[in-house]
């Protein structure tokens, strides 16, 4: 008789709730059914290089932050990568933008205003980006993946190109430990 022990068996769903997860991103709703959400599952090498550039990044601002998260990654299986194409206009003028008409909004150049990711977005979009979100975590919350969305795991990935069509990303690790190893986290070194 075949046996899975638990560190085989659990990375294998692990990666199988990851995509779990992408179904969730695809499957929530958007605004007016118009799918400018895109996602992906790093692991392995790739995550490394995230990882990577989290400590790159860390160094670069000073932020301690990003050491504290970027060791979160390494400890974890997998990253789920989720992006919107954010700077696409909707149609509604609601000025949410910052500009009095989506014509307008569209009309500017879009570009990495601050750090880390290209603006301006559409709220439309970036509400899409969240509902993405909490409907992969739930999925993982469901299936008992711990996990955690990261900013700085984005801007690493923005950075390293990975979803490259993406206006601004966000970084969902996923680990099963004993532990949750996202929470109770030291703030400082």
């Amino acid at each position: 008789m075949p046996v899975i022990g638990s560190v085989e068996g659990e990375k294998d769903a692990l990666l199988h709730a990851a995509g779990l997860m992408l179904i969730s991103v695809r499957t929530a709703p958007k605004s007016a059914g118009i799918d400018d959400v895109l996602a992906a599952v790093v692991y392995g090498k790739e995550k490394d290089a995230i990882v990577a550039e989290m400590e790159k990044i860390a160094e670069e601002r000073k932020i301690w932050g990003f050491h504290r998260d970027s060791q979160n990654l390494r400890d974890s299986e997998a990253v789920l990568l989720v992006g919107v194409k954010g700077t696409k206009k909707f149609g509604l003028n609601c000025g949410a933008c910052g500009y009095a008409t989506c014509d307008e909004f569209e009309r500017v150049v879009k570009t990495k205003v601050g750090l880390d990711f290209v603006g301006p977005n559409c709220v439309f979009k970036l509400l899409d980006l969240g509902i993405a979100l909490g409907s992969a975590v739930k999925t993982a919350s469901v299936l008992n993946v711990d996990n955690r969305i990261m900013y700085r795991i984005g801007t690493a990935a923005k950075r390293l190109n990975l979803l490259p069509e993406a206006s601004v990303i966000m970084g969902v690790p996923l680990s099963v430990k004993g532990k949750s190893i996202y929470f109770d986290r030291s703030t400082k070194p």
